[in-house]
């Protein structure tokens, strides 16, 4: 089992990103792309070229050892095509660089080269010719929007693997409006299929549901519902966002079953329990599919498991839901060793509620247990929102769609607080439908670069939201290290499995 240090921690860093809300969101609800795109690195490179292999470096001899001032031994490639820096590269035909690889002479390469005038070569990749017909279009492509991915959608689960992990990264960073904008030219019966597929990756099976979310109907719905019930680990893989597309697809009335497996259930695995409530706060959040109400009303059904109930707190204080305020009261006062981590979520929860019980019911636990008042106090000094509280506001209520676009809004991170090459991206969890379509700049009048936000007005930033969100995770990670080095001799931990 988890020792309760562990989870006592894992509560404090979880609930300080939520609250915090400075979690950067990945665009696809629940994908996380796995490395850079070729359209990235090439954006971020000042020469890019695909070559021919046409000399090897000598094979070292046995015996010899190269000494320090010997310049290690380079291969020689012929240029083939300047696909960006032809003002750089200018009559160059062939290009010498360090390669130890196994290709053969003749074989094809993609390199790339930084700091001009003198470049310097990265390690050559080898690429098929499928690749490299792949990566010429790439510079032509729109640089954001629904044909872009028109032309990934064609490589997904490509059988060239390169290709295949390159359209998913694609998908993981572009904005969810994009994908839905795809929704004509979506293939349902191929998206199904990869769905149904074992073997298919669970961080491809979830962009894949994803998409479904987007083009299904409800014929999908008896296969969603086969999988919500198996006990086959491999079929429920990528939960959340299947959970999600089920909900998106069956609406209100969905949320009966959820409840079912996954939160009444108390002898649903953890990890089950956790992708259903990531899949709730994303309709809570992004999607107008389930009414709020309804929404929470399943969520009042983790604070009948006070082992989890920390996990929806912040939700209730986020959407406002003070209606729960003497229930969690009771759960700061029974709480034990194995379920004492619920008490600084529900402090916060008090002090984000704006009616004045709750200030008298601080004041009442702070007896019970000045060591979790003081921690809330000292993890979210400015209150749970992360921000120093105002002392009076002259701003009429918000109607709940407005609620909804500045959700939105807070989600995107400002351009000027990143580099060029950087990919923005939204909650990996659960942020699918209702985020705001952005632009993509490009750093040269061929490459696209990464996503970016709309220009539109920016806020001014949040200093204390940049100060704290650092101080908050670099305490955190000391007070693992130290939990683990004084656990190490109390046994092993028991992990668990994430979907």
């Amino acid at each position: 089992m988890i020792g309760p240090w562990f989870k006592g921690l894992t509560v404090v860093l979880v609930t300080g990103v939520l609250t915090l809300g400075a979690t950067t969101l990945l665009a696809c609800p629940f994908c996380s792309a796995v490395a850079q795109t070729f359209s990235e690195e090439m954006a971020s490179m000042d020469a890019v070229v695909l070559s021919k292999l046409v000399k090897l470096p000598p094979a070292p001899k046995p015996g010899d050892r190269q000494s320090d001032e010997e310049e290690v031994p380079k291969a020689v490639f012929e240029v083939m095509t300047v696909l960006k820096g032809q003002a750089l590269m200018g009559k160059t035909e062939t290009i010498e660089t360090i390669y130890f690889g196994e290709g053969k002479v003749g074989s094809s390469f993609l390199i790339m080269a930084v700091d001009p005038p003198k470049l310097m070569w990265s390690t050559p990749l080898q690429v098929t010719q499928r690749a490299q017909d792949y990566i010429v279009k790439l510079p032509g492509l729109p640089a954001d929007g629904s044909k872009r991915l028109e032309f990934f959608q064609d490589y997904l689960e490509d059988k060239d693997e390169m290709l295949a992990r390159d359209a998913y990264d694609e998908f993981a960073k572009s904005p969810y409006a994009a994908v839905k904008q795809l929704k004509p030219r979506m293939k349902h019966d191929q998206i199904i299929g990869w769905i149904g597929d074992a073997d298919v990756p669970a961080s491809r099976r979830r962009l894949y549901l994803t998409m479904l979310g987007v083009c299904g109907t409800e014929k999908d719905l008896p296969l969603l519902e086969s999988m919500l019930k198996s006990d086959d680990r491999k079929m429920k893989a990528g939960l959340d966002a299947m959970i999600a597309c089920y909900l998106t697809l069956k609406g209100e009335t969905g949320v009966t079953l959820i409840e079912d497996l996954f939160l009444k259930n108390k002898k649903s695995e953890y990890a089950d329990t956790y992708a259903a409530i990531m899949a709730l706060r994303f309709h809570g959040t992004e999607a107008d599919i389930v009414p709020k109400k309804r929404l929470l009303k399943a969520l009042h059904h983790m604070l009948e498991r006070p082992q989890l109930a920390d996990l929806v707190i912040p939700d209730l204080a986020r959407w406002e839901d003070w209606s729960q305020m003497n229930r969690l009261v009771k759960l700061f006062k029974d709480a034990d060793d194995k379920t004492s981590w619920v008490r600084v979520p529900v402090i916060n929860y008090l002090r984000a509620c704006p009616l004045p019980e709750a200030k008298v019911k601080i004041k009442e636990l702070e007896k019970v247990d000045p060591a979790a008042v003081k921690r809330a106090n000292t993890f979210f000094p400015f209150g749970p929102t992360g921000s120093p509280k105002k002392t009076e506001s002259t701003t009429p209520p918000k109607s709940s769609q407005q609620d909804r676009n500045d959700s939105t809004e807070k989600t995107v991170v400002a351009s000027d607080t990143l580099p060029e090459s950087v990919p923005l991206a939204t909650d990996g969890a659960d942020e699918e439908s209702g985020v705001a379509q952005v632009d993509t700049v490009a750093t040269s009048s061929k490459v696209p670069t990464a996503v970016r936000p709309p220009k539109v007005e920016r806020r001014p930033v949040n200093r204390w939201l940049l100060l704290g969100v650092p101080w908050v995770v670099g305490v955190g990670l000391f007070l693992m290290q130290w939990g683990v080095l004084r656990g190490a001799g109390r046994g092993s931990i028991e992990a668990v499995d994430p979907q």
